[in-house]
């Protein structure tokens, strides 16, 4: 591969490589402005904000190893204070997310957190994966319990004992320091490189080298978290930089966006599959039913003419 350094700065991607002296595959991910308006549309405690940008990262370099057709789901579930994690992202590049944490046990597990972020956040639970490609077709979910010291660890642990699948992993979030102090903008970047299993040809070619492996590994525990932040460094120059004396391939990025599937349509059908008598508990002050979802933070509201129309009693 040519020096891309000269290549223009991309950001929001996935760009699939091989290491071709050891034909080993892996993911990098680069996120930047879309990760930080799914952030910044919550009002999210920092270390909350910080999980769910490694969700979110986590989701993005494990869909992007699957050809599927629909969306991809990565999802954590706890008794920590951090309950709920949800990230998505569609076949087409569309990511949303969101969590559901309290306040008072977050603010105790505060002295936790650095030590051991997943169990300190997430206590005991699961981490689950699925892959739905609509109603017609059988949908994939992968489970395993929450293991490790960070989220990071706990994917890992579900390869090793579901997929045994090797499987190396380095993400980082981080938000950015301002001139005068104050935080900015979030970022987010993570390299995956797994060794798939291996056919007799391939053992033959070597892809199933020990020594090739560790080096992998080596290189890739040697990236800094400032080399995957960094807004002016592209994906592609930063793989270069780790595995040039090994050749390294990289294939066509594909773009990441910021996208919601909430619409007013699909409240109203919501809220129709609900009796109506529930229905008015959702009403605020002003008299109007208000649902918010939980992805953007868009407020749908409704009232009794509107509810009239979903229940079909409108005159």
């Amino acid at each position: 591969m040519d020096d891309p350094s000269v290549q223009p700065i991309t950001d929001d991607l996935v760009l699939p490589f091989q290491i071709e002296a050891s034909r080993l595959r892996g993911r990098m991910v680069k996120l930047g402005p879309a990760l930080d308006e799914i952030l910044t549309r919550h009002a999210y405690p920092e270390p909350v904000a910080r999980f769910l940008a490694e969700t979110m990262t986590l989701a993005m370099l494990l869909s992007s190893m699957l050809k599927y057709d629909g969306i991809f789901t990565l999802q954590t579930k706890g008794d920590g204070p951090v309950r709920l994690m949800v990230a998505d992202i569609t076949s087409v590049g569309d990511i949303r997310a969101y969590a559901q944490f309290d306040e008072e046990a977050l603010a105790k597990a505060a002295d936790d957190v650095a030590i051991a972020p997943a169990p300190a956040l997430l206590g005991k639970g699961h981490i689950a994966f699925t892959v739905d490609q609509g109603p017609n077709t059988e949908r994939y979910q992968g489970i395993v319990e929450l293991y490790g010291k960070t989220l990071a660890d706990c994917v890992q642990h579900y390869f090793r004992q579901s997929e045994q699948i090797d499987t190396g992993l380095t993400v980082s979030v981080d938000q950015e320091t301002l001139p005068d102090g104050s935080k900015g903008a979030w970022r987010a970047g993570g390299i995956m490189i797994q060794r798939l299993p291996q056919d007799a040809t391939e053992k033959v070619l070597g892809s199933g080298d020990e020594d090739a492996w560790r080096r992998a590994m080596v290189l890739l525990s040697s990236t800094t978290g400032d080399e995957l932040l960094d807004p002016e460094l592209a994906a592609s120059a930063l793989l270069f930089r780790l595995f040039h004396e090994d050749g390294v391939r990289v294939w066509q990025p594909k773009a990441l966006r910021f996208g919601c599937r909430c619409s007013r349509e699909r409240v109203s059908d919501m809220l129709s599959s609900l009796p109506r008598e529930e229905v008015q508990d959702l009403k605020i002050d002003d008299g109007r039913v208000e649902v918010v979802c939980q992805f953007c933070s868009t407020a749908y509201h409704f009232d009794d003419a509107d509810l009239d129309r979903v229940y079909g009693t409108a005159k």
